[in-house]
């Protein structure tokens, strides 16, 4: 009798959990459901796939993974309202937490807009559930004058063209846009083209209703009582690097990692360096207790 396969597969069941205002949130999940739980949170106009199926697996082979599509992104809702409201982007989070009997030990993973979903997620309901954080090419606040969200050129270029519903607008102010998803393309052709492609599939009222809002996080950070890894590539055309850095002068217990010439993707970029400074990062968190 041949041995039952063991292996973690890169992408494990579809799951989906409601949010506050009745917007399912749909993640896939992977890994030993025994392991610490590590909760991915892509950019904007991303989804949970733009993590790639060898990261996903890699991650997998460590933690309880779960890679969500954030509202209006991938597979999830896109309502047509509510995305000014900080407290549906906690309550998103919340909700797969929840679903997924999670209350303490997480570790919260956001890459680009992902990050202010994670402050959003904090502000609301603490830290009681949460070990430690990551940003990676992360902004924490959104709105003008808001240092923690300071966009970079290529950001800047594809405003507002990239909220158009013409396809050509959309397409040529995107341009840019998606080549700092990846850096040099040389040898990363396909993964340029589906993370382009994820770009391109999100609707242009979500790409507009994402910067529509206004909100400050800087207290929260000052007073964040978890460990947080701030991860940011020195040539972000997307989020400048001074949105990390701001970060990371802000969190009591930050530790940063620039990546000297890297774009708006590290993990595109050196998935290998990713996994290792994340890994790190996260198996040296303790075990917190969760908060009633």
């Amino acid at each position: 009798m041949s041995k039952p396969d063991t292996s973690i597969p890169a992408a494990g069941p579809v799951r989906q959990a409601t949010g506050v205002d009745g917007v399912n949130i749909v993640y896939r999940v992977s890994g030993d459901p025994a392991a610490r739980p590590l909760i991915l949170l892509h950019g904007w106009a991303q989804s949970s796939a733009c993590w790639g199926e060898g990261l996903l697996a890699d991650l997998a082979e460590r933690y309880r993974v779960l890679a969500v599509d954030l509202r209006g992104h991938g597979y999830s809702d896109a309502p047509s309202a509510g995305y000014e409201n900080p407290k549906n982007w906690a309550g998103d989070v919340a909700a797969v937490l929840a679903a997924e009997n999670i209350t303490a030990d997480a570790v919260l993973l956001g890459w680009s807009y992902g990050g202010l979903v994670i402050c959003d997620y904090l502000a609301e309901h603490g830290t009681g559930a949460v070990a430690g954080i990551v940003l990676v090419g992360a902004i924490t606040s959104i709105g003008r004058g808001e240092a923690g969200g300071r966009v970079g050129t290529a950001m800047r270029a594809a405003i507002p063209g990239a909220m158009a519903e013409e396809p050509r607008v959309a397409i040529k102010a995107l341009g840019s846009f998606g080549h700092a998803l990846t850096g040099p393309t040389d040898g990363k052709g396909t993964q340029a083209q589906a993370l382009f492609g994820l770009t391109l599939s999100t609707r242009p009222r979500v790409r507009a209703a994402l910067f529509d809002r206004a909100v400050g996080h800087d207290d929260l950070l000052r007073g964040l009582d978890i460990p947080a890894f701030v991860l940011h590539g020195t040539e972000d055309t997307v989020v400048d690097v001074s949105a990390g850095r701001h970060a990371a002068e802000l969190i009591p217990t930050a530790v940063a990692s620039y990546w000297e010439g890297v774009d708006h993707g590290p993990f595109v970029a050196d998935p290998q360096r990713f996994l290792t400074e994340v890994s790190e990062f996260v198996d040296g968190l303790g075990v917190r207790q969760g908060q009633p």
